[in-house]
């Protein structure tokens, strides 16, 4: 089994809010992140895909595929965006990392299928800062 990686970026804004609480509830939760005016992140995305390389071209999946799926489908709709607002698969959703990682797999994992029918999707990694990042598997 080989693991390729595509590694892409993005600039968002966004805000951690539950409107089933109240402003103090959400301040105490959230903190900063429920600023009601937004904060921003510079975004880091990394996509892995498993699989066999085929024989006629050692590729496990064309990375020009792969980064054109990822760009047409997440990073094009997100990129200098307000998650909350302006994202359609987003709508009515918390926009934590969690919930963004989860999103996006949804999105990619049959694309990846289908220019590539020997390999899958791996991993979603999202580095929201230096310090924040998480890892979904589509578990």
């Amino acid at each position: 089994m080989i693991y390729i990686c595509r590694r892409e970026y993005f600039n968002a804004a966004h805000k951690l809010y539950n409107p089933n609480w109240s402003k103090e509830e959400n301040e105490a939760f959230f903190g900063p992140c429920a600023n009601e005016n937004w904060h921003g992140h510079n975004f880091e995305l990394i996509v892995t895909v498993k699989g066999t390389p085929d024989p006629d071209t050692g590729y496990v999946m064309n990375m020009k595929h792969l980064g054109k799926i990822i760009n047409e489908h997440i990073i094009d709709k997100v990129d200098h965006r307000n998650l909350n607002m302006d994202v359609d698969f987003l709508k009515g959703k918390m926009t934590s990392c969690e919930t963004l990682a989860m999103e996006f797999w949804k999105i990619l994992a049959p694309m990846v299928k289908e220019f590539a029918p020997n390999a899958d999707l791996h991993c979603i990694e999202l580095h929201e800062t230096r310090k924040n990042f998480v890892r979904y598997y589509g578990e």
